[in-house]
């Protein structure tokens, strides 16, 4: 079991959208970073802090579950998407992502400020300066440590 921390701005896709959908592909990333963790990393039932960024205040709303394995992003391939890649073919795609399931929705918003303030929390990536990057790798002692935050 692993634990990550994924990024979504909420007036995109919130944790309310993921709670009515259950289920969405998580496309759209464009990182080679990020795009890693998703190919390499992440496994079915791994669970996810479901970040809304750029927000007043941004923090962590909730949480999803991996639930299928990162498969060729679709969005690369449509000249409509924002997302449209000419470089990427089928034969050989260049962007891949996972579908992610909504777990659960918090009571109320862990603001960043917040996370920043615990002590214990001064290791996870989301707090370190100039660290952007839209998923994230979280240790368990971290993700334990939020969801007693929530309670």
């Amino acid at each position: 079991m692993q634990y990550w921390l994924m990024k979504s701005e909420p007036d995109v896709f919130s944790i309310d959208d993921l709670k009515k959908q259950r289920q969405t592909t998580w496309d759209g990333v464009r990182n080679y970073q990020a795009r890693n963790f998703m190919m390499n990393d992440m496994k079915v039932g791994d669970l996810v802090l479901f970040y809304h960024s750029n927000a007043k205040p941004p923090g962590i709303a909730g949480l999803a579950t991996v639930s299928k394995k990162a498969e060729p992003d679709p969005t690369q391939f449509d000249k409509k998407s924002e997302y449209f890649d000419p470089k990427a073919t089928k034969d050989k795609p260049r962007w891949f992502c996972v579908k992610v399931k909504f777990k659960d929705k918090f009571k109320e918003l862990i603001p960043l400020e917040e996370i920043k303030s615990e002590k214990a929390l001064k290791d996870m990536l989301v707090v370190q300066k100039g660290q952007r990057l839209s998923i994230q790798p979280v240790k368990e002692k971290d993700f334990n440590h939020i969801l007693k935050m929530n309670k």
